[in-house]
């Protein structure tokens, strides 16, 4: 007997739980090659703007950049998100008469913090899908599987000699979805392991990104205060 032929033969149960299995890996593979497409394309941004950054350029112009940039309409986000929400905060709070240095990086630092969990929680959409389809589908299979074992043997007792013929069939098509839940499970914990070394790794750039940014803030915050403070004074 072919595979098709013991899947269609299943009971309705069966037969739930096996399509219940191809419908999860199914999504668990569109997830699984979008996100894989995601993280690639927030590694490249990371690097390139972390080249940008260290090149020397001005901070004011490479706002301004990103300024024009959001007025086409391009959606700027991972490291230069960060980026900008950290220099558009110490920029406003600079401009207030009575800041104060501790005040106007405390407010920079908080902008960052935000921006970065938003990209982190962008970066792990979907993984939780995938942590449940590798965690669940094993055992929606052995269910599946379980069910249609008892099946086969409560056929049995209306058969007057069991022979592994009998039992065979009822049997196989009772293990396939066990195999459909292997199936479904193994690429998703795969999948959703490489995804979250990989999203944690991003996070760390960003976090130490953030602290060295924050460090020329710092230095710039207090230079500024020096000098209103000299001109307070003359």
């Amino acid at each position: 007997m072919s595979i098709f032929s013991l899947i269609s033969s299943a009971s309705l149960l069966v037969q739930i739980v096996m399509a219940l299995l191809l419908l999860a890996s199914v999504i668990s593979w569109v997830f699984i090659i979008r996100r894989a497409s995601i993280l690639s394309h927030a590694k490249t941004e990371l690097v390139l703007f972390e080249e940008k950054f260290w090149s020397g350029v001005d901070l004011n112009s490479l706002y301004r950049e990103g300024n024009a940039q959001a007025a086409d309409g391009i959606d700027i986000g991972g490291l230069e998100g960060i980026f900008r929400a950290g220099f558009k905060e110490f920029s406003r709070l600079s401009q207030q008469v009575s800041a104060d240095a501790e005040a106007v990086m405390t407010g920079a630092q908080r902008a960052m913090r935000v921006a970065t969990t938003k990209e982190e929680e962008m970066l792990e959409t979907n993984l939780p899908f995938l942590a449940t389809v590798a965690s669940a589908s094993p055992y929606v299979g052995l269910f599946g599987t379980v069910w249609g074992i008892m099946n086969s043997f409560r056929g049995l007792a209306n058969v007057h000699q069991a022979t592994l013929s009998v039992v065979a069939p009822g049997i196989a098509e009772a293990l396939i979805a066990t195999a459909m839940g292997l199936f479904a499970a193994i690429p998703a914990v795969i999948a959703y392991n490489h995804f979250a070394t990989k999203v944690e790794s991003l996070v760390t750039g960003y976090e130490t990104f953030a602290e060295e940014f924050a460090s020329i803030l710092h230095r710039q915050a207090h230079l500024d205060a020096s000098k209103s403070e000299t001109e307070h004074r003359g």
